[in-house]
């Protein structure tokens, strides 16, 4: 980059501020869901029911034919198809949170940070085209882009909107962008983010292959507020990695030095069919203009967490949404989406 969003002065905005539209992609692999992906659909179904009166859905579709299926599914669930965008594009996966544009904004005006994307550092060969998405759909995004020299997604980080981020050193640290250095990396979310105060966690969720995305494991509710993922039994895998997450913010102090009000948000809990444990959390949820749509697990715990959600967002409904079955491509609903900012 030449000159950075820092410079010009633009900064990101928190996810409770005003939305334009949310972008999406349509799920189409069965290999991605191990089988499950007629049920994701589904899934998709529901969240764009509870969302598109509010804002405008900016859908991917790979091509002509899968435009007019989803077009069928989404009237036929009762869906105001004047809200619906499409845009048909080769694309791998429904990852849209990171692999898509990270908007940041200057007053009114609006840019965009492409970041790089390589598939969660290597791991996945058929998503590395992802990385080109949107060089092909600059022209449909329409603002400015900043092409940003930096291997991260958009699930790795969170901000207040104030100037404070929150990330974790086990992905931007241990498995991405090897060749530089914590300075290194925090002066470049600096000048791509316009934040000033970077406060790094440990580790993310078991068995989680993002290696450690903080919208698993801790979120922004306000400038002041956190939520953060705590597991109360000892003998949980995830039990010492949240404990000393929490810890770490509760000693946190945000751009202005103040600390913040950290607030502890319980664990579902989840086995894939082959038994292995799923990364599975309640910080996975999407705040959108009129309505936070959260992510259960048919877990006792889902009640609990909801009424926690709803009590940071009293101006908000709180909708759940079942996502035992998009979990099996290792995300919730939270990775499906990226806020444009109005």
């Amino acid at each position: 980059m030449n000159e950075t969003p820092l410079q010009l002065g633009y900064t990101m905005p928190p996810e409770w501020e005003k939305h334009s539209a949310v972008w999406m992609a349509w799920p189409y692999l069965m290999e991605s869901f191990e089988g499950h992906l007629e049920k994701v659909e589904k899934t998709y179904v529901n969240f764009i029911s509870a969302l598109h009166k509010y804002e405008t859905i900016k859908l991917l579709v790979t091509g002509e034919d899968m435009e007019l299926r989803v077009r069928m599914i989404l009237g036929s669930a009762g869906i105001d198809m004047t809200q619906v965008v499409f845009y048909q594009v080769d694309y791998a996966d429904v990852w849209l949170r990171d692999f898509g544009p990270v908007f940041v904004k200057k007053e009114s005006e609006l840019a965009w940070v492409k970041l790089k994307y390589d598939a969660y550092g290597n791991k996945f060969e058929a998503l590395l085209k992802d990385d080109k998405v949107f060089h092909t759909l600059k022209n449909e995004v329409r603002y400015q882009m900043f092409d940003a020299d930096f291997v991260m997604e958009g699930g790795a980080f969170d901000v207040n909107g104030k100037g404070s981020l929150l990330t974790t050193k086990q992905c931007l640290l241990e498995n991405r962008n090897k060749n530089k250095t914590q300075e290194d990396s925090e002066n470049i979310l600096k000048e791509m983010l316009g934040v000033k105060n970077i406060i790094w966690l440990n580790q993310g969720l078991t068995n989680d292959h993002t290696d450690g995305h903080i919208d698993e494991v801790a979120r922004f509710v306000s400038p002041t507020k956190i939520l953060c993922a705590y597991e109360e039994n000892e003998q949980d895998e995830n039990y010492q990695i949240l404990k000393e997450n929490f810890e770490i913010l509760e000693n946190a102090v945000g751009q202005d030095g103040n600390k913040f009000e950290v607030v502890k948000l319980p664990m579902p809990h989840m086995l894939y069919e082959d038994g292995v444990k799923a990364p599975v959390s309640y910080a996975n949820f999407y705040i959108g203009n009129k309505v936070v749509i959260m992510s259960t697990f048919a877990d006792v715990n889902d009640p609990k967490a909801m009424k926690i959600i709803q009590d940071c967002f009293p101006d908000r409904d709180v909708v759940g949404i079942d996502c035992r079955d998009l979990i099996y491509g290792g995300g919730a609903l939270h990775c499906i989406t990226q806020q444009e900012p109005k």
